[in-house]
């Protein structure tokens, strides 16, 4: 449309007065391709917009005989047309790059034999065979096999979870160290990473183009102007030359005509979101800048949003004699050897240590080896017989995940691991409060975990246990009662960032 724009202004300036009105039609014709077909529709639906004054102007300016006048107005309308099809698209093509997660090939038994497919060939009854650091392509049921889950993409556990036949299990997941022989319950169009998406892409839809600021001041701006034009064609008629008073009328109409309303917003928000991603912050467009201005609640995630989403020792508390150093080699020595989640944490806070020799892993409880020729163990209480006096249930309820250390059936003491806070979060929430946001914690965690770290971080309302749905149906309820923001770092945050007012 620009360019035949040109080309008719070029063409006019050098006499050529035909090709010019030709070329003045085509941009006319072009460009209100985008938004004419659009605004009729809104017609038949008794709805009025910004592109119902801008098809009325442009008819108008035609009628009048002022073609350059119309091919301009259709011009500058499909330049914000385009700019908003364009940030939208950008935004679907990154939404719809997160079903990449899902492995390129799927392992499943045929018979007594592996072989690989497409995951998209996976139906429900299929065997799936996973590897050690592999991820899973669909969900499904453990038949065979136990190991730990990184499920942080799907639900936000900070720590990873341990699994054994008959746990359910979801796509994109991360095995950790065991091998699982997995029933497949979910094509994986089916599955909790497209369930995702789609919950994603509905929340968008449901936001809609009447939230745009644009359209709300078409609201009352649209039938004041046809109405002030008609009243200009009725009394002048009758109080003067009816003819002239309609081709005024239609001056009204072409002048009213919000180019510079129309074309201004797109290239604020253009302008406005390259500012700020100098500044390092991504805005994915001009609704969620306006938006912005009227939050007055704000959900977080917890784990990698609040938290380092980094396991540390928090605590280490000492039984019959033995050091917190002392209790820290010896797990250490086990977890050298070890790929547990809890192994990094344990080995960081450790400093003098050798690995044992003979370490074997008992699924699901601990590991047991030979330190200096005594017989260690660590693990999960009950595993170790607990004899501290009720420091494991304290440890626990300050969201920690404890495991016991025993020599020579002798229990040492307990080592606290913990998902801390980052330094920033409890100045960031006193800031928040400040300016009168309600503050609200949402977090796929447990309840224990996640009222322990509110606590730290100054946050009175706690969400817990919540899948992605979950975390849509609290935002939701807090949108009932104001604007709402939420702040997540992960795949399972993208349903409820994209249902809130802002994300």
């Amino acid at each position: 449309s620009g360019l035949f724009l040109v080309a008719g202004f070029i063409a006019g300036l050098s006499g050529f007065d035909l090709v010019a009105t030709g070329a003045y039609a085509v941009a006319l014709v072009v460009g209100g391709s985008t938004f004419v077909p659009g605004a009729l529709r809104g017609l038949r639906k008794r709805r009025l917009s910004v592109a119902t004054l801008m098809t009325i102007a442009a008819v108008g300016a035609v009628i009048l005989g002022e073609l350059p006048e119309a091919a301009m107005l259709a011009f500058l309308f499909s330049i914000s047309e385009a700019l908003e099809g364009y940030a939208l698209a950008r935004t679907r093509r990154g939404l719809r790059a997160l079903l990449d997660l899902v492995p390129p090939t799927a392992r499943i038994m045929r018979g007594a034999v592996e072989v690989e497919i497409d995951p998209k060939e996976l139906v429900p009854g299929d065997r799936l065979i996973v590897r050690p650091g592999e991820r899973l392509a669909t969900d499904g049921v453990i038949r065979a096999g136990r190991s730990t889950l990184d499920v942080s993409a799907i639900t936000g556990e900070s720590v990873p979870i341990e699994v054994a036949p008959g746990s359910s299990i979801f796509a994109a997941s991360i095995n950790g160290g065991g091998a699982l022989e997995v029933e497949v319950t979910a094509r994986t169009e089916e599955n909790s990473l497209a369930r995702i998406v789609r919950i994603v892409e509905e929340a968008q839809e449901r936001k809609g183009r009447s939230q745009r600021l644009a359209e709300r001041v078409a609201r009352p701006l649209v039938p004041g102007v046809l109405i002030a034009a008609g009243l200009i064609a009725l009394v002048g008629s009758v109080l003067g030359e009816p003819s002239e008073w309609i081709l005024r009328s239609l001056v009204v109409l072409v002048a009213a005509a919000p180019c510079a309303f129309a074309i201004s917003v797109p290239v604020t928000v253009v302008t406005a979101v390259g500012a700020a991603t100098r500044s390092g912050v991504l805005i994915k467009g001009g609704l969620a800048l306006e938006a912005l201005a009227s939050v007055r609640a704000v959900a977080l995630d917890k784990t990698g949003t609040l938290t380092r989403n980094e396991a540390r020792v928090v605590d280490v508390v000492s039984a019959n004699g033995a050091g917190a150093e002392q209790i820290l080699n010896l797990a250490a020595a086990l977890e050298a050897r070890s790929e547990h989640p809890l192994a990094a944490a344990i080995l960081q806070a450790a400093n003098d240590y050798e690995p044992a020799a003979d370490v074997e892993a008992v699924p699901g409880h601990g590991l047991v080896g030979t330190v200096a020729g005594a017989r260690v163990r660590l693990g999960k209480p009950g595993f170790v017989t607990d004899t501290m006096n009720g420091a494991v249930p304290g440890l626990q309820a300050q969201g920690a995940t404890v495991v016991l250390v025993e020599r020579n059936g002798e229990t040492l003491g307990a080592i606290a691991v913990r998902d801390e806070l980052r330094p920033e979060a409890v100045e960031a929430v006193a800031a928040l409060k400040r300016q009168g946001m309600r503050v609200a914690m949402l977090t796929g965690d447990n309840e224990r975990t996640a009222q322990a770290l509110a606590v730290a971080a100054g946050i009175d309302e706690v969400y817990a246990g919540l899948l992605p749905e979950d975390k849509v149906a609290v935002v939701s309820r807090l949108q009932g009662e104001r604007r709402t923001a939420m702040v997540g770092d992960g795949i399972n945050d993208a349903p409820a960032l994209a249902t809130a007012d802002v994300g």
